[in-house]
């Protein structure tokens, strides 16, 4: 994949590191030269100093052969300005834009380009954390309205089928971990002692999934 990363600070950073580590093509653009520092010295991506949101940077770092471009500077519209650029000028297949305002975040999900924003994401987890701590997500989807978690059955469910589980649009079995070994449960298949179960979960439904499960979880 060859993907730019307009800033690079600490996310940018690490996030260049870890796909250059893995052999992806990456450049990576920050306004301040000083920010290289920030990159390993055996990083084997390019650096470039300059604004993420100008064409001319952006064409020498390779965007009109891009597969990605991630923009996570400290300023929303700035992100914004790059994302929307190297999608609408460029057509840069996958864009993804860091945004601290959650107000802005929804102005550039309106735009089409994907937003991670910070705030959103830290307030769902921590009110997730402490409501739920036996049901702690182990992936978040979009803004934290959609959960994986994890929990071993309680011995009381022993026996039942597992697609019983279920609720309409909140609650879903998606696999089991039974005996160290990962199924896909089919169609009346049931819980045993010790299953492991993975659920993908509304964030609204995380009260109604734990108490189906805390009544011998002991909380």
């Amino acid at each position: 994949m060859k993907a730019i990363i307009v800033g690079c600070g600490r996310v940018g950073s690490t996030l260049a590191t870890q796909l250059g580590s893995e052999g992806h093509d990456i450049r990576v653009v920050d306004r301040d030269p000083k920010a290289r520092r920030l990159l390993p010295a055996g990083f084997c991506g390019a650096f470039l100093a300059g604004n993420g949101f100008s064409r001319d940077v952006l064409e020498a770092a390779g965007v009109g052969h891009a597969d990605a471009l991630v923009a996570v500077t400290s300023g929303d519209n700035s992100n914004i300005v790059s994302a929307r650029t190297a999608k609408e000028t460029y057509r840069v297949p996958v864009v993804l834009a860091r945004i601290h305002d959650p107000r802005r975040a929804d102005i550039c999900r309106d735009l089409g380009i994907p937003a991670i924003s910070s705030v959103r994401w830290a307030v769902s987890r921590i009110h997730q954390t402490l409501l739920h701590r036996h049901l702690t997500p182990e992936l978040t989807f979009g803004n934290g309205e959609t959960l994986l978690v994890r929990s071993e059955l309680p011995a009381y469910l022993t026996g039942r089928r597992l697609s019983e589980f279920d609720v309409d649009g909140e609650i879903r079995v998606v696999e089991v971990t039974r005996a160290g070994r990962s199924l896909l449960p089919a169609h009346g298949v049931t819980a045993l002692p010790g299953d492991l179960v993975a659920f993908a979960v509304t964030a609204t439904a995380l009260g109604r999934l734990r108490g189906f499960l805390d009544k011998e979880l002991g909380t």
